[in-house]
């Protein structure tokens, strides 16, 4: 027997993203918060860098505009840009309002009053951080907030299955959304949410490689949903691998912030030599894409298991109070930054390509939005910036929450809707199926979907996918639900999506690197690559 919940705004994912907009729509509508696991556990919670923002008098809107474009490699929306952009300034003293703390520097020559570093990709220091700790300082901020809120309701470890959409129709040109069928892995119930507004705000897919700086979580589970639901989603070959992960067989998933680069970080091979001037003449402030490759390259030419990133030429005060999280974390596994380099590899990092959606965070389905890294908002293109990420959540939540607002009087309570039917199926027989096939479709990502592609290795993947969703498909329709299984499902989506979209895009552009077609091709490819669903409803 299923629980039916009814709410006005259902909100899945509690990263900046999420936690943002339900602050933002105010205490008269009543929301629905689904967190998968505990409520920080998301990928904001560990964003280290900071936010890009134009707040210094000597930077200015037009130069953030031209930067993200530049980094985009020509595949930036440039009117979400500049929306984008020019809404920055209002999203931090909004974050500032609410008691983020900001690291400050009154001694520095900033206007702003807050210490701003620089990062691969900008002409100007114009990322404002709270240490290196920026993602945790703002999820905690926000979350503490949302808590003291009574118009919201948390829901901690659950996951969402699937949206619940009506048919489209003759009388209704456009399906419509109406909730979700939404997992308690604690207790094992499949529960009904109904809402008059659904928002996916489920972060990222880097989950479906082997390595990866994003926590478990990040399964790619709104990404998924919409796609079988009937929603368009683009530029799934954009896959940004950060440079620099701590390479230690203890350390999971822990990333070195790109700002230890801005401050003077220096890229060595074992041998203690730099190399990055080899690859562009920006060193290591080159955009993710050139840096991650150069590693991968040099790695895979002198055979090593990693490099490293030194900043031990800094004094050690300095390095202490601008990086204390990497400092103390790298200590837990004996690296003393302050003395010797980091070992560091690249690792998936952030899924540039997405859901698509408007100006508004509307999606393809009537009262379905999208914000943050589910998204594809024109903004990032063939490449994010650095910091651009959480500058995107907080501007398309407030836009949503705008929308909602604007769309609130006009828009009826949702129907009746069926609950979830489990009565066909049984207890699994075989969980090893899922851990093993699980394991297989993160190493061939890997392996064949990574850094560096070809045709033949893209035929192997996409073989290899197909395949393993046959199996998929017939254990979910013949067992019992499970969070494993979930996360499962969803990923084997998503690798499908990267799989075809790498494989419809016949050049190299920005993170999309195929040794087949090693050059950008603007004559047919300046274009996002778009997948549609055969359930898409056009309107």
């Amino acid at each position: 027997m299923t629980t039916d919940h009814q709410h006005d705004v259902l909100i899945i994912g509690s990263g900046a993203a999420g936690l943002s907009l339900a602050l933002h729509l105010g205490g008269h509508l009543k929301i629905a918060l689904i967190s998968k696991r505990e409520l920080e556990e998301t990928n904001t919670y560990y964003a280290q860098g900071g936010i890009s923002v134009v707040l210094d008098e000597a930077d200015s809107i037009a130069s953030h505009v031209k930067d993200t474009l530049n980094a985009g490699v020509g595949l930036c929306n440039e009117k979400i840009v500049q929306l984008v952009v020019e809404h920055g300034p209002m999203n931090i003293d909004w974050l500032l309002k609410g008691g983020v703390n900001f690291t400050r520097d009154d001694t520095s020559t900033s206007s702003s009053g807050y210490h701003l570093t620089r990062e691969g990709g900008h002409s100007h220091r114009r990322v404002i951080h709270a240490a290196d700790a920026t993602g945790k300082e703002v999820e905690t901020t926000l979350q503490e907030q949302v808590l003291a809120q009574p118009n919201i309701d948390v829901f901690e470890h659950h996951i969402a299955i699937d949206l619940i959409t009506s048919e489209r129709s003759e009388e209704k040109r456009q399906k419509h959304c109406y909730g979700a069928y939404i997992l308690d892995h604690e207790n094992n119930q499949v529960e009904t949410f109904r809402a008059r507004f659904v928002v996916l705000a489920t972060g990222g897919a880097s989950k479906v490689y082997q390595y990866t700086s994003n926590p478990d979580v990040a399964t790619g589970d709104g990404i998924a949903m919409a796609w079988r639901a009937g929603c368009r989603v683009a530029n799934m070959e954009f896959i940004q691998f950060h440079p620099t992960c701590l390479y230690h067989p203890d350390a999971k998933s822990f990333l070195i912030s790109e700002a230890v680069r801005g401050e003077g970080g220096q890229l060595k091979l074992p041998d203690g030599s730099r190399f990055m001037h080899r690859f562009d003449e920006r060193g290591e402030l080159a955009p993710r894409d050139i840096v991650a490759r150069a590693i991968d390259h040099e790695m895979k030419r002198i055979g090593a298991d990693c490099l490293y990133l030194d900043i031990s030429h800094k004094s050690a005060d300095f390095i202490q109070e601008h990086f204390p999280t990497i400092y103390h974390r790298c200590r837990d596994f004996g690296i003393d930054i302050t003395q010797q380099p980091i070992p560091v590899v690249p690792a998936a990092h952030y899924t540039c390509g997405g859901i698509m959606a408007d100006e508004h965070a509307r999606t393809d389905v009537a009262g379905l939005y999208v914000i943050g890294e589910s998204a594809y908002t024109g903004l990032h293109g063939a490449n994010r910036m650095a910091s651009n990420s959480l500058l995107e959540c907080l501007v398309f939540a407030n836009l949503a929450a705008q929308d909602i607002h604007a769309l609130d009087a006009e828009t009826p309570e949702p129907p009746v809707l069926s609950p979830w039917d489990e009565s066909r199926v049984t207890e699994p027989d075989e969980e090893v199926v899922v851990s093993h096939n699980w394991d297989e479709l993160r190493h061939f990502m890997w392996d064949y979907v990574g850094i560096v592609r070809s045709n033949k290795r893209l035929m192997r993947a996409c073989r290899r996918t197909d395949l393993l969703r046959r199996e998929i498909v017939e254990y979910y329709s013949n067992f019992r639900v499970s969070i494993d299984l979930l996360e499962l499902r969803n990923l084997v989506d998503v690798a499908d999506m990267i799989i075809r979209s790498a494989q419809s895009r016949r050049e190299s552009r920005g993170l999309h690197y195929t040794i087949d077609f090693p050059y950008l091709d603007d004559r047919v490819q300046k274009k996002p690559t778009i997948l549609i669903p055969d359930n898409y409803s056009p309107f």
